[in-house]
């Protein structure tokens, strides 16, 4: 069967030129220097705009704590 509504290259690329993926920002975290994606808290320290959101050192012994517990 052949299809007569075809579409030529340039039709296609048109329609995909949106299709392209974008860099990721990277911004330095104020705290500790740390590349993050931008307006997310720091992985590593636990802080967002100067501010601490999540207190780091206390989930990971907290992690600590369960994983002894638990062998």
């Amino acid at each position: 069967m052949v299809n007569h509504m075809r579409h030529t290259r340039g039709h296609t690329r048109n329609r995909r030129s949106h299709h392209g993926l974008s860099a990721i920002n990277l911004s330095l975290c104020s705290n500790c220097g740390q590349p993050n994606t931008t307006h997310t808290m720091c992985k590593n320290c636990g802080y967002f705009k100067g501010k601490m959101i999540i207190n780091m050192t206390a989930k990971i012994d907290k992690k600590a704590i369960k994983s002894k517990a638990a062998k």
